[in-house]
């Protein structure tokens, strides 16, 4: 079945039911643009917008990129402001800088939070009586909250009918392609046997960016890919009401995940199963979303049996003993998309890609959730002056 759209000039297909996708499909409807979200997934929001550390970046994160912790500063309160209800601050976050092996001192944080116009203190005695001190030199105060990935995706569920967004769930795009008749713009399969038609598709599939073009070949897009696990746990009386950060070198975190009202544990060494990347090196990659069923599947039990879990609560608790009283829920296991040109200085910049030889296929990947307001800046310029969309105000 073809569908093809009467006002070629403002249709866009959006590949991907993130948030990224949810956003930039939203963007788009606002200013009377037709929009088809295709989604392979049951629901929207479920695979990188849920499996994270729900942690909204307030510039902490990245002494070692000051462009990233300036534009996290700039993006923070903005997305206070567009999500109020997901946006959750009951708790008091944590930042303590390793004794040994970090790549950041006591000083040299407060120094970089001063410069970025990022506020710090030093942590209450109270809180600093939850670390070993043989472990750790300084903790601070923070002002950074975390975010209800449910609270956007019931936002988004709310909005999207009301704009006309046209939602297809399990649909997997198989492939993109330039029509033969120019007012169709490309056309995007899908397994099922449809095809799209839009002048503008906006890739936002995230781990599955280098295939959703159907051509065969090297990657457009350097990549790497990480099967990683975010483990929820009940934090311990100790840990309620706070969130930690341990860094630069010797991290880990257990703060508030506001979606299922538990903790998540994340550690440098074990959240990271498997690492593999996708560049021109590479021969007709798989699908990473392919690699993880396997990799899942290759073992009789699943999640749950190759959950690195005991490794994070045994190597965090040397810094904050209290860890060691967690109560393990669940793992979630999935894939993390970088860019691989940050593996140096940790930076996050936003993949904007457009492909040379479909100018109307866009892909973009951001590496926080607050980057979007970056994406949509980018969209904003990319488009025709005729048609051009731009950011809102509220």
């Amino acid at each position: 079945m073809l569908r093809v759209s009467k006002m070629a000039d403002k249709r866009a297909v959006v590949i991907g039911g993130g948030f990224f996708g949810c956003a930039t499909a939203i963007h788009l409807a606002q200013k009377g643009w037709r929009v088809d979200v295709l989604e392979q997934g049951a629901e929207l929001m479920q695979r990188a917008s849920y499996v994270n550390q729900a942690r909204l970046h307030n510039g902490y994160h990245y002494p070692r990129s000051f462009q990233t912790a300036i534009r996290s500063r700039a993006n923070m309160p903005q997305f206070c402001e567009v999500y109020p209800e997901a946006v959750f601050t009951e708790f008091r976050p944590l930042y303590a800088i390793a004794r040994y092996d970090s790549k950041v001192s006591a000083r040299g944080f407060a120094h970089f939070c001063k410069a970025s116009g990022i506020p710090l203190q030093r942590a209450t005695a109270e809180d600093r009586g939850l670390f070993d001190h043989r472990l750790v030199e300084e903790v601070f105060e923070a002002v950074e909250p975390a975010f209800d990935a449910r609270a956007l995706l019931a936002q988004a569920l709310k909005v999207m009918p009301e704009l006309g967004i046209q939602v297809h769930l399990l649909t997997r795009v198989t492939g993109v392609a330039g029509a033969p008749i120019a007012a169709q713009g490309l056309l995007v399969k899908t397994h099922a046997g449809d095809v799209f038609s839009a002048p503008w598709v906006f890739n936002c599939s995230y781990a599955a960016l280098n295939h959703v073009s159907g051509r065969q070949g090297v990657p457009q897009m350097s990549l790497q890919h990480k099967i990683s696990e975010v483990l929820l746990v009940k934090p311990p009386p100790e840990l309620k009401g706070r969130g930690i950060t341990l860094m630069d070198g010797e991290f880990f975190s257990i703060m508030p995940f506001p979606a299922r009202c538990l903790h998540s544990l994340t550690h440098v060494r074990h959240t990271h199963h498997v690492s593999w990347v996708e560049n021109n090196q590479s021969c007709q990659p798989v699908n990473p979303l392919v690699i993880l069923e396997d990799y899942l599947r290759g073992h009789p039990q699943g999640k749950v049996g190759r959950s690195r879990g005991p490794w994070m609560v045994r190597d965090a608790q040397r810094f904050v003993p209290c860890i060691q009283n967690v109560e393990v829920v669940e793992p979630l296991i999935d894939v993390k998309t970088l860019m691989t040109k940050t593996a140096v200085d940790d930076a996050r910049p936003i993949l904007f890609h457009r492909d040379a030889a479909m100018p109307g296929l866009v892909s973009i990947m951001g590496g926080k959730i607050d980057n979007i307001f970056d994406v949509l800046t980018y969209i904003d310029k990319l488009l025709p002056p005729d048609i051009r969309v731009n950011i809102p105000q509220e």
